[in-house]
């Protein structure tokens, strides 16, 4: 490749995990040529640093912590976890952080991988930095911004010092700390938390917040906290973290309060920021470094070629929302480009990301788990809507007695009055992870009440909540 060389596609990717994947599967899928830039792995952050080895650390932890429930199962699974066979296991989901199943894939649909550091350099033209030098892309109809985000750390003294986890670390470590002081009450803290302690570290978590999942509904996090306690976690809430050092292999964390920590590692879990800092926004007019905020077919405001796709427009910063956008986005420029006339006006419609207002789904991997769709009863409040929260103690479920000895769990759904709709629902407890896209359905599918009563659940399942949801809404 010369210096001076410049290729013309129809769409040119920035970012090849999981959102930017789907953005080329789609564009190609409507035979639109494709170029994917990637300065890492092809596969991206979830693949090799968050939702993969996260969830296979997690599995083994949780599955014991179930058997431990279950009579005649109990005893034979007493013993400590085999953490070097849970790493390797995390190890083979992540393909030993190679990529290449996933460039064979990028070949298959057609697209073409350009390796290396991509920069926008004005409308509608990629530079890419590579070891082959600088290739110039141009894009005849979008550019689709997928370069996700990275972990945000505080500002405090020396911390470049203390060599601090990320998420990244967190997920990607080779042998279990002794000690280890986890910063957050987020999802990554909370699950990582969970995970370290059952492979047999010491851990201290540290909530600046009041409590744990502070986007969920406040039992959420009351329960995972009671947990985490009873699994050996030191848990404190109210408690910032005032400076750190290093001194020798031990990590000291020294809390507002005056309190020293001491640790073999620190994990801050402690927010998320664009990775939108050295990409070329300001050729465009934009500030870099921050989140693009698009309209709902994902296109960037005030353009109409760029588009954000994913943790860039910090609209949800989940893998299966940005791949859910993905696929609305690729679906938009697919139109745009063929003169066909957007579906604009339909919310729910194949260019309109509406489930990023009102129907998105999570689950914590923690023990228990925790998942919620769509709003809370505060938030549904906030927004003005006229709503009911309607609780039941999942323990009361047949099934919940079948799966697990002393099965703690809470369901709330939250009902707008007037519509007789969900506006949103939360599971708590164990397995309640399989429960939430029936959930999401209902939410999404705004399925009235009065339907909802002929969805029987099977019996004696777990999601047998469903009826006592419905019935203790009627009463």
């Amino acid at each position: 490749m010369t210096e001076t060389e410049s290729i013309a596609y129809d769409v040119v990717v920035l970012g090849a995990g999981p959102v930017g994947e789907n953005v080329a599967d789609r564009t190609r899928a409507a035979g639109l040529s494709t170029a994917v830039v990637e300065s890492e792995l092809v596969g991206g952050e979830c693949s090799y640093w968050a939702c993969m080895p996260s969830k296979a650390l997690l599995r083994p932890v949780i599955a014991r912590a179930d058997a431990r429930r279950v009579p005649g199962l109990r005893q034979a699974v007493q013993g400590p976890l085999d953490a070097p066979a849970v790493l390797a296991h995390r190890d083979y989901y992540t393909s030993h952080w190679k990529d290449d199943g996933q460039v064979a894939w990028l070949d298959g649909i057609g697209a073409d991988l350009y390796r290396g550091h991509g920069r926008l350099a004005g409308p509608r033209t990629v530079t890419v930095e590579g070891a082959d030098g600088t290739q110039v892309l141009t894009a005849r109809h979008a550019v689709a911004v997928c370069t996700g985000s990275r972990a945000l750390l505080p500002d405090l003294p020396g911390l470049d010092q203390v060599k601090p986890w990320t998420s990244r670390e967190a997920t990607s470590a080779q042998a279990v700390p002794g000690r280890l002081v986890v910063v957050g009450g987020g999802v990554v803290a909370t699950e990582m938390a969970t995970a370290w302690q059952a492979l047999g570290s010491q851990v201290t978590l540290l909530v600046r917040g009041k409590g744990l999942l502070p986007r969920m509904e406040s039992f959420a996090g009351e329960m995972v906290a009671e947990a985490l306690t009873e699994a050996g976690v030191d848990v404190r809430t109210g408690t910032s973290v005032a400076s750190v050092t290093r001194e020798g292999s031990t990590v000291v964390a020294v809390t507002g309060a005056g309190d020293r920590i001491e640790a073999d590692e620190i994990l801050f879990a402690t927010g998320r920021a664009p990775r939108t800092d050295d990409m070329g926004l300001d050729t465009l007019g934009l500030e870099p470094g921050s989140w693009l905020e698009v309209d709902d077919s994902l296109r960037v405001t005030g353009s109409d070629w760029l588009y954000a796709v994913g943790d860039a427009n910090h609209r949800a910063l989940l893998t299966h929302q940005g791949k859910y956008q993905a696929r609305i986005a690729g679906a938009a420029i697919a139109a745009r480009a063929a003169g066909v006339p957007l579906l604009e006006s339909d919310p729910w419609g194949a260019h309109a990301a509406t489930a990023d207002h009102s129907a998105v789904p999570q689950v914590v991997f923690t023990d228990p788990e925790a998942a919620a769709v769509g709003l809370s009863l505060a938030e549904a409040e906030q927004a003005g809507h006229r709503v009911r929260a309607v609780d039941v103690d999942m323990a009361s479920v047949a099934g919940a007695g079948l799966y697990a000895d002393g099965y703690r769990g809470k369901a709330r759904m939250v009902v707008d009055i007037n519509r007789e709709i969900l506006l949103g629902v939360t599971f708590v407890g164990p397995g309640v992870g399989e429960l939430i896209h029936s959930a999401t359905i209902a939410v999404a599918g705004q399925v009235p009440i009065s339907r909802l009563w002929h969805a029987v659940p099977s019996y004696p399942t777990v999601s047998e909540v469903w009826l006592r949801l419905l019935e203790a809404y009627r009463d």
